[in-house]
């Protein structure tokens, strides 16, 4: 059986034409809405897939968002965010300290001279792919009396501007994390390539699936890799038709954003937008 095209999800397309027109979403009601929407259509996609939707995390994501529409979007009750940039993370982790029960989950390339930052604030990092910024990590999360969640990120694109393992280097990389008690490795993460070809948006989740389930069985105890983090505003759908665990979605949730997506992912030429 071909598994690009395996079960009832075969047949379903990316949401990339969408780019630049998702509506902004300006009051908590709108958040209710559009967070409704994204609901239904994982619980369909769970349905096309044989799937409980309880096991799929809806991770929105407010990169770019003002902090007046994030709390917005907390009272129609996001309760977990993630962001792409410690820069800009971090002001708004100091400016919504009052609302203590938000999570952040930083889901972008994390130099070492900002370890400290995600080990003071953050409750998930999703982008790991360096034994450097595992160390840094570790120990300023042995500092903070901390651990952390975290994912491996694995390249399966094999676009040269995007980060991520080769998945060819994983299993070496997670024989090397035992080493660094303060870090909880969950599973995997990926972004696909961005396409409105879905076959090819498709091969990437079935790759990272495949991946995790050959890694199951030789990772070293305490290892977990029962998470898989793939899918955004544009393909989240056919990420959970291929066993997604946590989706990022951000424009379906909060509207389009203004800043291109250069800006957080450099694209290779002809690949289409992020989510």
């Amino acid at each position: 059986m071909d598994e690009v095209t395996r079960g009832q999800g075969g047949g379903t397309q990316t949401q990339h034409d969408r780019h630049g027109q998702w509506p902004k979403a300006e009051s908590v009601e709108d958040f209710r809405r559009n967070l409704a929407a994204v609901n239904g259509r994982i619980a369909a996609a769970c349905q096309r897939a044989g799937r409980d939707p309880a096991s799929v995390r809806l991770l929105p994501v407010s990169k770019t968002v003002e902090e007046a529409r994030i709390r917005l979007a907390y009272a129609a009750g996001c309760r977990y965010l993630g962001e792409n940039k410690l820069q800009e993370v971090s002001r708004k982790w100091e400016s919504m300290a009052d609302l203590t029960d938000l999570k952040w989950s930083v889901i972008g390339h994390l130099q070492t001279n900002k370890a400290k930052l995600v080990a003071r604030y953050a409750a998930e990092f999703q982008a790991l792919d360096s034994l450097r910024v595992a160390e840094a990590l570790d120990r300023r999360l042995q500092a903070e009396g901390r651990e952390l969640d975290v994912f491996v990120q694995v390249n399966t694109s094999g676009e040269a501007s995007k980060y991520g393992l080769h998945p060819d280097e994983t299993a070496a990389f997670l024989r090397g994390m035992p080493a660094f008690s303060a870090l909880r490795v969950r599973g995997l993460m990926t972004l696909a390539l961005f396409s409105a070809e879905a076959a090819r948006v498709r091969q990437c989740f079935v790759l990272l699936r495949t991946l995790r389930d050959r890694l199951r069985q030789e990772a070293p105890q305490g290892i977990g890799l029962d998470e898989l983090s793939m899918g955004m505003s544009g393909d989240y759908e056919i990420a959970i038709e291929e066993g997604a665990t946590v989706v990022r979605v951000g424009q379906a949730i909060f509207g389009a954003r203004n800043t291109p997506d250069s800006y957080y992912w450099p694209a290779d030429p002809g690949s289409g937008p992020a989510a």
